[in-house]
């Protein structure tokens, strides 16, 4: 079974069985914003058999006995039902950083990604603790150092920031009936339990994690560093450039946000611009490199949003403030989800394409489309926009026209480039 059908039959699944859940509801009152017939629900309910019946025909005809197909088709049931109940508590816990697709999209994904590491754990632990020509259900997926070191980083973080909500839980309770010690002391005391215990878990239990999955001939740590020293002129200066770069634009546009009456969605653009000149020429120059630096910049942004959601001395209060100066109707003060939207736009098409050559601009895809096409639909869809798509809706048919015509001449530029450095070849 290859990945993509694997993810593609996953993401249907939970979407099938979360319309029937939610039909089910419906039409037995129970969901009063959403109303349907019991015909409805239960034709809903054959679709997810049916669903199922499909799935497992095209299960047997790739696996080899009836116990792998029963094994494949029970894991994939298991997704699905494990994204409905994780896209209800993402619902109801953050009713407004997402729209029902994009949440089902993000719970889908974390499912996967989550049981891809649960497999791959398994299988590994399988093939160490028994003998080889005893296994006969083999998980046996190419990976990369890369691949599995952001995949134990960004998993390590996830974990970690639920067990640590459970002992804040259990430290708050126990705290109750100790009055004496003053609120500051307290604070401190769990800083330095947070930052200790996420020292460990980045430190020693993710990368445990890394080692016995993948045969590292050192700690990942220290497998970072050997790869970038490993053409250190070009990396660092990019890491020097990057820097450069970020600090310059978040001091200038922080004091604009503050200052100026420029509405916060074009202020916001200004940073789809500044993914587009950090992103491009590391994609083209140094693409391994970029795949490690998104994972490390989208573990920085998980780490600063627990910190800022717990109010971590002594850094909470202050991210909280300076992400409120970039927020919009998205994100509320229990979640700041506009900077993952936009990492994960530019990362999520380079790391889904990897491996396949046959379309060089597959990996540029969030990159243009987020950086270029939409910043100009939304700077000229504000200035010039007349015609609306709809009566209620914001977007512009001017916008649209201006989105859709530079990421083409983003594309009708970037070809010829792309050809120049050999990224592709000169005959594309």
């Amino acid at each position: 079974m290859t990945m993509q059908f694997c993810a593609a039959s996953a993401c249907c699944c939970g979407v099938l069985i979360f319309l029937s859940i939610l039909m089910w509801c419906a039409a037995y009152n129970k969901n009063p914003h959403f109303s349907c017939s019991v015909w409805d629900a239960k034709f809903s309910l054959s679709c997810v058999i049916l669903f199922s019946v499909v799935c497992c025909i095209s299960l047997a005809t790739i696996s080899h006995t009836g116990f792998n197909t029963a094994l494949k088709l029970l894991w994939l049931l298991c997704h699905g039902f494990a994204a409905v109940k994780l896209i209800q508590h993402l619902l109801n816990t953050f009713p407004c950083c997402a729209s029902i697709g994009e949440a089902l999209l993000l719970t889908s994904g974390l499912v996967l990604y989550f049981g891809d590491m649960l497999a791959c754990t398994i299988s590994k632990v399988c093939r160490l603790l028994v003998s080889p020509e005893l296994v006969s259900i083999r998980y046996g997926i190419k990976r990369s150092e890369i691949g599995i070191i952001i995949q134990g980083v960004l998993l390590g973080l996830l974990i970690f920031s639920a067990v640590f909500k459970f002992f804040i839980h259990l430290w708050e309770y126990f705290c109750r009936a100790d009055n004496s010690e003053s609120r500051k002391n307290k604070e401190i005391r769990r800083s330095l339990i947070f930052f200790a215990s996420l020292g460990f878990t980045m430190i020693v239990v993710a990368p445990s994690w890394m080692m016995i999955v993948l045969d590292f001939d050192v700690h990942p740590i220290l497998w970072i560093f050997h790869f970038v020293l490993s053409e250190p002129l070009k990396r660092l200066s990019l890491c020097i450039y990057w820097l450069g770069l970020i600090y310059a634009s978040v001091l200038r546009f922080y004091n604009i946000s503050k200052n100026s009456k420029i509405e916060r969605i074009l202020l916001r653009k200004y940073y789809h611009l500044l993914a587009v000149s950090m992103f491009l020429p590391a994609l083209i120059y140094q693409p391994k490199f970029l795949d490690l630096a998104f994972g490390a910049a989208l573990a920085v942004f998980l780490v600063l949003e627990i910190i800022r959601v717990w109010r971590i001395w002594p850094l909470g209060q202050l991210v909280h403030q300076f992400m409120s100066a970039f927020t919009d109707h998205r994100d509320s003060d229990i979640l700041i989800v506009s900077h993952f939207s936009l990492l994960l736009g530019c990362a999520l098409p380079i790391w889904m394409s990897s491996g396949f050559n046959d379309r060089p601009l597959i990996p540029f895809a969030g990159i243009l489309s987020l950086g270029i096409g939409d910043t100009m639909a939304s700077m000229v869809g504000h200035k010039y926009g007349v015609l609306r798509w709809s009566k209620t809706g914001k977007k512009t048919i001017e916008g649209t026209a201006a989105g859709i015509v530079s990421v083409l001449a983003a594309c009708s530029v970037l070809l010829p480039l792309l050809a120049s450095t050999r990224y592709i070849p000169t005959q594309v």
